[in-house]
């Protein structure tokens, strides 16, 4: 078995923004539940095969990506070392995020730059390194063969992740990279799905420990560290 681990930022699973996305990605990476019917006026499965690869990752902002366990650690010590770094850190305003594409894929963002969320990124990325496996030389081809720019090749190569320090760029995604054809239509139905809670202050306000069981299942969430409170 060949498992993987990743610290996300995820709202609440009891958020209104949780919920919403649930539904859209249609399922919850909580606690596996699956949501049947249209969304925004979108059928059920022609959603579905816009989202494969959002709805099997869950819906979160990466922080530390998904990794293989270090030789010596175990998931245990990792959810150990979370609960005492969650007590050392404290919670980040985003304000409100807005729907934007990138490169085709839609996506929840923040508005404007936000050195404090830099800063906690660069320091999870960091934190938890010691945890991290190794990426195999088949993964490290599979991740350079996206077309990265020098820089990302040195964090890939590095950190086991391309988008880290200078190349982060918090993201909530929503939907696979869309045709052309499909972009305005879904884009639309995104706004009007999420309208509703884009207005509402977001403050990345926990860390949470997603659990991918073997290669290509679904990651589940397992558990959530709330920031700045005491073990």
């Amino acid at each position: 078995m060949t498992e993987r681990f990743a610290i996300y930022y995820a709202p609440s699973a009891t958020s209104a923004l949780w919920d919403r996305a649930a539904a859209w990605l249609g399922r919850d990476s909580g606690n596996g539940d699956f949501f049947d019917g249209p969304v925004a006026g979108i059928e059920r499965n022609r959603l579905l095969n816009l989202t494969q690869s959002a709805n099997r990752y869950g819906f979160h902002a990466t922080l530390k990506s998904p990794m293989a366990l270090a030789a010596g650690t175990s998931a245990d010590e990792l959810r150990q070392a979370l609960a005492a770094f969650a007590t050392t850190v404290q919670p980040v305003p985003l304000g409100p995020l807005r729907l934007a594409s990138l490169d085709g894929f839609l996506a929840l963002v923040p508005e404007g730059d936000n050195p404090a969320l830099q800063d906690l990124a660069a320091h999870v990325v960091e934190h938890f390194e010691p945890f991290r496996a190794p990426l195999s030389p088949k993964d490290r081809a599979a991740r350079a063969a996206h077309g990265l720019t020098p820089r990302q090749e040195e964090l890939l190569d590095a950190y086991g992740y391309p988008y880290v320090f200078d190349e982060f760029f918090f993201h909530m995604t929503l939907t696979d990279r869309l045709p052309e054809a499909e972009r305005e239509e879904i884009a639309a139905a995104a706004a009007g799905w999420f309208g509703a809670v884009l207005a509402q202050e977001v403050v990345l306000d926990r860390l949470v420990l997603f659990h991918e069981p073997d290669a290509g299942r679904s990651f589940r969430r397992l558990e959530d560290f709330k920031l700045g409170r005491a073990v």
